[in-house]
């Protein structure tokens, strides 16, 4: 495709000339696709940018539900990154808030604030400045998230097992295990005993696999820095001058920035930029065919729509679907390679949005909120006797992502499944009933009768697993790096389990590689392995 650019020269007169775009297809407009067409549309000027995405909503699982004004947070999305280029383009599309949030100014709760900022009473389009609070929940007790040392956690474990978590952690302390596992990655951090109450079962939980058969990736990746040790450093950091300046691990950040209507809010804001700027969002277009040449160089995608099929010539493929559908659906892939893809597992979730007008919980924190609920973002579940993962409290992410906060609480329950299997393929009515027995038996409600309204959501391939053929993926990934033209990003692209910013940097560096004419692609894998983005960094 040639456009024509007007350029005006030096003695006043225009001159008009012609230039080849490149076509740029973006496969999936979750945050790494949005952010790498954005970057693109804003910096390069002979790219045209088409983003295809299969579903009708921005974000993938960013995005943020509306159900009748109440609003669901997908898997809770804390903005919180240590890279600079993140935190600047957070900024640009969402800027920080000028004047306090409705519940912060009721309760008397300061937090930083942006001068000429907007006033989030008045303007969607901000950014909050949010407290975190987020704990265990075990035996119907509260303990910090990560286990803090305070005296009533010891109280809550009782002197026994106490005394035995001491010893537990100065045996892993002396007695370092061979990392082949993800259980060997806990017990060296926390200790056997530790391990046992607050790690195995939810990871048991998340993946559907014990940690002894997952690979440590997901702990090195996911909790890096963390351990009783870190919690130590943390705890006495505080007591010394100058707190604020502390390095810090991610898990022991007290607050957070968030999307006033939530983080689809962000990726809704961004579309629309991407749009503006030129580019192209085609939603109901799910890529299934990636067409190489005999060059192993990507010439086609095509997709499918309500319509039928349509095909879009590129020069440039970046890719945030998931690996497996992506390889399945090229031509001339090794067999080798394809078993690999084929093997990849994936992990999927339920979320059931339960409306009720108060908890059972007390509130007991130091920390204030509206109707003095429980202050936490989300909880954890560790009792072995029941199924449900996590909870969230929709009311302490944002104030405005409930409808009526003075009167009700809006609350995410959260279940780890497999398409298609027996939670997936129960209707909304019946896993409702199943979930909101959960919560009778944890004690957050004291009966069904007590629900006002409930809606369900579910997620497919939300959590790239690391087991089966996944200790091959360094083998599948150099494969995919030979394809001149395609760029893998984003979590599901890279079958990594990344946080929100690792994701975007990954299309950060997929847009420097492509405008500089990098070929080597090694940057854009490492980005959350490398030191660069440990969450160590200060």
């Amino acid at each position: 495709m040639m456009r024509k650019i007007c350029d005006t020269l030096g003695n006043g007169t225009q001159s008009n000339f012609e230039v080849y775009m490149r076509k740029a297809v973006v496969i999936g407009a979750g945050p790494a696709g949005l952010t790498a067409a954005y970057e693109l549309v804003d910096k390069a000027e002979d790219i045209e940018v088409i983003v295809l995405e299969e579903s009708e909503h921005m974000g993938g699982i960013s995005k943020t539900v509306n159900y009748k004004g109440n609003r669901m947070d997908m898997g809770g999305h804390r903005f919180f990154s240590k890279v600079d280029e993140v935190n600047e383009w957070w900024d640009m599309m969402l800027p920080m808030q000028g004047s306090p949030a409705s519940d912060y100014k009721t309760l008397g709760i300061t937090v930083p604030l942006k001068e000429n900022g907007p006033d989030p009473e008045k303007v969607d389009e901000t950014m909050l400045m949010r407290q975190r609070v987020s704990r265990i929940f075990y035996n119907k007790k509260f303990f910090d998230y990560p286990i803090s040392l305070k005296p009533e956690t010891f109280t809550n474990m009782g002197l026994l097992t106490t005394i035995q978590v001491g010893f537990s952690y100065l045996a892993s302390v002396f007695h370092k295990r061979e990392e082949k596992s993800l259980e060997d990655f806990y017990i060296n951090r926390f200790g056997k005993k530790l391990y046992s109450m607050f790690f195995e079962r939810y990871t048991e939980n998340l993946w559907g696999r014990h940690p002894s058969v997952i690979a440590p990736d997901w702990g090195s990746q996911r909790v890096k820095g963390l351990s009783i040790a870190a919690i130590l450093k943390d705890m006495f950091s505080k007591l010394l001058p100058g707190k604020k300046n502390r390095k810090v691990e991610t898990s022991l950040i007290e607050e957070f920035k968030y999307p006033k209507l939530g983080p689809g809010e962000l990726w809704d804001v961004t579309a629309a930029k991407v749009i503006s700027k030129g580019g192209k969002i085609l939603k109901n277009h799910k890529a299934v065919r990636l067409v190489k040449d005999e060059n192993n160089h990507i010439k086609e995608v095509v997709c499918t729509t309500p319509e039928g099929e349509v095909s879009f010539e590129a020069d440039i493929v970046i890719s945030s679907m998931p690996v497996k559908d992506l390889v399945a659906g090229m031509n001339d892939v090794p067999e080798d390679m394809r078993t690999i893809a084929e093997g990849l597992p994936y992990r999927d979730y339920l979320t059931l949005g339960v409306l009720v007008p108060k908890l059972l919980l007390n509130n007991k924190t130091k920390h204030k909120t509206i109707g003095n609920i429980i202050p936490d973002n989300w909880v954890y579940v560790h009792d072995r006797g029941i199924h449900m993962g996590r909870f969230q409290i929709y009311n302490n992410w944002s104030p405005y992502m409930v409808k009526d906060l003075e009167n009700t609480v809006w609350v995410g329950l959260e279940y780890f499944c497999y398409e298609n299997d027996e939670w997936w393929n129960m209707s909304e009515d019946e896993f409702a009933k199943f979930a909101i027995e959960d919560m009778v038996k944890l004690g957050l409600i004291d009966s069904a009768d007590s629900v006002l309204d409930y809606h369900e959501e579910k997620v497919k391939k939300a959590y790239p697993a690391y087991f089966d053929t996944y200790e091959r993926m360094d083998e599948l990934t150099a494969y995919l790096n030979t394809i001149d033209n395609l760029y893998c990003v984003g979590r599901n692209g890279q079958h990594r389990y990344n946080n929100l910013d690792h994701s975007m940097c990954t299309s950060f560096e997929t847009v420097k590689n492509i405008l500089s004419g990098r070929t080597d692609k090694s940057n854009i894998w490492s980005v959350n392995t490398e030191t660069e983005y440990h969450e160590s960094k200060s």
